[in-house]
């Protein structure tokens, strides 16, 4: 993998000027807290209107909205699976959160992607764990799709950022 299309930064994901940005959000797509409620909040209610119509979104899966008010012009809403101790298939459908948005990417020809750490949050999912599997789908998706030129791993606090960090250096 190409490093350069890869990269780790510590930023609020609401104000990144990207093609797209990733919402780690639950089945319903109608909001909640952590990163879910900050993108609805800041994309205005045009986006909870939108994802109103979509009728949800099983785990491991993905749709796409525009991002309304947000400086990214669209958002993949992928819903993250809740951590069981690692025997309820969590890795897989962690590794489908990504490659269904990158999918979603691709067909819509977007060339930036910014995604947060998906289930790590209020969901329990092991962050070391979690970013490995994500650095793993990204890097694999990257080789097989030069058109998409960058993708980021938004991190919300120092340690995230290193973990990330560390697992890309592992990659």
């Amino acid at each position: 993998m190409q490093e350069t299309r890869v990269e780790i930064v510590q930023e609020d994901i609401t104000r990144l000027q990207v093609d797209a940005i990733v919402n780690a959000a639950n089945t319903t797509l109608l909001g909640g807290g952590g990163v879910d409620g900050a993108i609805h909040r800041a994309a205005g209610p045009q986006l909870l209107a939108e994802c109103k119509k979509l009728g949800g979104c099983a785990t491991g899966q993905a749709k796409i909205t525009r991002g309304y008010k947000l400086p990214a012009r669209f958002v993949i809403h992928t819903a993250g699976p809740v951590w069981h101790g690692g025997q309820s298939d969590e890795d897989s459908l962690l590794a489908g959160c990504y490659r269904n948005s990158l999918r979603l990417a691709a067909e819509h020809e977007l060339e930036t992607v910014a995604f947060p750490s998906i289930s790590t949050g209020v969901y329990r999912f092991p962050i070391e764990r979690a970013s490995a599997i994500a650095v793993r789908e990204v890097s694999a998706f990257l080789e097989q799709h030069p058109g998409l030129r960058k993708v980021y791993f938004v991190c919300f606090s120092d340690r995230d950022l290193e973990v990330y960090r560390q697992a890309l250096k592992m990659s």
